[in-house]
């Protein structure tokens, strides 16, 4: 389905909307507790399917805060689970969603953990805020907007090479 609203209630800010378009590759995030969120793929460009947003070049993507720039900034997604972290930097914090599992991925803010967020591209959204984190309205609707538009988790590089010698073998 190339287009998704989901509609979701976080434990923090409440009531909060995804929408999530694949075919353009844009997603938006809204709530009234928080900071509407947009993040673009450049249009007319390829999507890869892999990816909800079409991609992970950050020169072919957009992403505002509340209206505001934001340098955003995902890894490649090649072979390890570092490589498909997502880094955002805006109004002086530094922010990164992780993989941490095959599922799930957590988010850190100037490198302390403040949840944890699993996705499978469709656009929803499942996120579990740490008891002592104190994300603030611009974390958690940056989560689920990176969440969303990249998905979670990833597989360890020995799981990835045991399926890579599988596919070998006759």
């Amino acid at each position: 389905m190339p287009v998704s609203e989901t509609r979701l209630d976080d434990s923090l800010f409440g009531p909060l909307t995804v929408h999530l378009d694949t075919e353009r590759g844009a997603v938006t995030v809204e709530g009234e507790a928080i900071p509407r969120i947009v993040l673009n793929r450049a249009s007319g460009t390829r999507a890869d399917d892999h990816i909800p947003v079409g991609t992970r070049d950050a020169g072919l993507l957009t992403l505002t805060v509340g209206g505001e720039a934001a340098a955003l900034a995902p890894g490649r997604g090649r072979l390890t689970r570092r490589s498909y972290l997502v880094d955002v930097r805006h109004a002086g914090h530094h922010r990164r969603l992780l993989p941490d599992s095959v599922p799930s991925s957590r988010l850190l803010r100037d490198g302390h953990r403040l949840g944890d967020l699993t996705s499978q591209g469709d656009g929803h959204v499942l996120a579990e805020w740490r008891p002592d984190a104190k994300p603030d309205a611009t974390d958690v609707a940056l989560a689920y907007a990176l969440a969303a538009a990249f998905g979670t988790g990833a597989q360890p590089l020995p799981m990835l090479l045991a399926d890579a010698i599988g596919d070998l073998i006759p």
